[in-house]
């Protein structure tokens, strides 16, 4: 008896010293499934990582941060565009966008996609533009598609500008933002349906230049945005 259970304590400690191929085979599979589990885990992180990467810089580049922009209402304006000492954001979005690269002490732009109560601007609807005077030598008002190229239409006529736009006689304008004619400042928005826009006012020469040299466009002086009807 005695016998018995030592020769099966030996035979026990003899696979634990030595174990067989189908229990090292076992132990093989499982350290390349844990092996196999931790890469997959490495390669969603990395995966996961630039996609949040790629996606925060467009964001910041597209639209910016407080750092980086004004914006008032509708409108958005990128604070130090044509600056040699800009931040990269705002670099990138400059040459993004093709424009020349003039300082905000000579220059403003302001975009806008939505209206004022923040719907996308789209050719499907028709928008009132209600705007006063500036103070500055000149400003344009111009509208693109979503590509920010023009838009052809039979007038051929892409924007207004202060000498050119008609006024009211307290000083403000109105524009009207549809595909067909319309009185006083018409701007034509095309025939193609559901197409997105983008509104840009370039404001040269601010007479109000703050301490950094920025030129100031007080927020209630820029236009505001009213979609009137919709297709």
């Amino acid at each position: 008896m005695a016998s018995s259970f030592y020769l099966e304590g030996a035979r026990l400690l003899d696979r634990l010293v030595n174990p067989s191929d189908s229990q090292i085979t076992f132990r093989s599979a499982s350290a390349a499934y844990s092996s196999l589990r931790t890469l997959v885990q490495l390669i969603a992180v990395f995966a996961v990582s630039l996609v949040l990467g790629i996606s925060s810089a467009r964001y910041m580049i597209e639209e910016g941060s407080f750092l980086t922009t004004q914006r008032a209402g509708p409108w958005a304006s990128w604070l130090s565009e044509g600056n040699p000492n800009a931040d990269l954001y705002t670099k990138a979005h400059l040459a993004r966008s093709g424009r020349l690269p003039l300082t905000s002490t000579t220059a403003r732009y302001f975009t806008a996609s939505t209206d004022s109560q923040g719907y996308h601007l789209t050719s499907d609807c028709e928008y009132l533009i209600e705007g006063s005077a500036l103070n500055a030598r000149w400003w344009s008002l111009a509208v693109y598609d979503e590509h920010g190229s023009l838009i052809e239409n039979p007038s051929q006529r892409y924007s207004f500008n202060s000498e050119e736009a008609i006024r009211r006689s307290d000083g403000t304008y109105h524009v009207n933002l549809a595909s067909n004619a319309r009185p006083e400042n018409w701007l034509p928005t095309g025939t193609a349906p559901g197409k997105k826009l983008i509104l840009m006012l370039r404001i040269y020469s601010p007479r109000d230049i703050d301490s950094s040299g920025i030129g100031q466009i007080p927020n209630d002086r820029l236009p505001k945005i009213e979609r009137k009807a919709c297709n």
